[in-house]
């Protein structure tokens, strides 16, 4: 009996420390993955507050002796063209972003709706369809989007962009939000529906706060792809008072010589909103990512 518990004993010993193995494996990857992901942020940061000078040196210099904030000064003093141009780009972003995601759950959240909860013919259909779109590279449409744009005269304006970014966004927002939908009981709108309330009361009063979380992960999404896209702001958009940052930090750019401290500044504020909006948003993201890959 000694012999035997011993064996299982050694047994146990061995499968712990395949266990703790493997999990110190995974830690080492997720460190791994973090400095991958933050490296590229801080030098970013660096830069930006080197001078011209010390940003072209070779070998690099990886801490500026005289750090400075002219680059951010520069780009947030209105008084100067830098400043005023930066801060058109960045509204024009924020307004075009803020609206692609507002329009995209204000159209999506109905339509996934129906392709949960209600039965019609072609919905199978209807819905594979609906994200046929995404099995194409989106610069297969840009052509074919620009001719439609120019007939219907909104070239040079944010409706093109808004309208563009809505064909790309729904497709995915209403796919997230049908499954999200299919997770929440119907019994809950039958008991709401056998207490009086109508079919839209019901949806509003029970489903929609059921579903919060899975409304804000889809406009995270939806506001990240309208903030970071750039082939179409560069193709539908010419007006320097309509460009939009992904584009308008190529003003940085010139012939002879390049701005770096100026574009890593305007990059690193570029990315600001998306990071506060994780920061803010995080918990009900998470809830969202857990909830949504669990079928009850």
């Amino acid at each position: 009996m000694s012999a035997i518990a011993e064996t299982a004993q050694r047994d146990r010993a061995r499968r712990r420390m395949r266990i703790d193995g493997w999990r110190w494996g995974g830690r080492i990857f997720l460190v791994f993955m973090l400095l991958y992901t933050a490296l590229p942020m801080v030098w970013m940061l660096i830069t930006s507050i080197k001078s011209g000078f010390a940003a072209m040196q070779f070998p690099p210099q990886w801490w500026p002796d005289q750090p400075t904030l002219a680059s951010y000064q520069k780009l947030l003093d209105p008084q100067n063209s830098v400043g005023q141009d930066f801060l058109r780009f960045f509204w024009n972003s924020l307004f075009v972003s803020t609206a692609t995601t507002i329009l995209s759950v204000i159209v999506a959240v109905p339509a996934a709706y129906a392709f949960s909860r209600f039965t019609f013919p072609g919905r199978n259909f209807l819905f594979f369809a609906v994200l046929l779109r995404n099995m194409f590279p989106a610069v297969i449409f840009l052509v074919p989007l620009f001719i439609l744009m120019r007939a219907v005269g909104l070239v040079n304006t944010h409706g093109s962009l808004i309208l563009t970014y809505l064909t790309f966004g729904l497709p995915l927002a209403i796919w997230l939000l049908k499954g999200f939908f299919d997770n929440i009981p119907v019994q809950l709108e039958q008991a709401a529906r056998i207490d009086g309330a109508t079919r839209f009361q019901a949806f509003v009063q029970i489903v929609m706060p059921l579903s919060a979380p899975g409304i804000i992960a889809t406009a995270i999404y939806s506001f990240i792809g309208a903030w970071n896209e750039y082939i179409y702001a560069y193709t539908f958009l010419s007006k320097n008072e309509q460009l939009t940052l992904p584009v308008g930090i190529q003003r940085f750019f010139s012939e002879n010589t390049t701005d770096f401290p100026g574009l890593m500044a305007a990059s690193f504020m570029m990315s600001v909103p998306v990071v506060v909006l994780f920061l803010v948003l995080q918990r009900y993201f998470v809830r969202a990512l857990t909830e949504g890959a669990v079928k009850h």
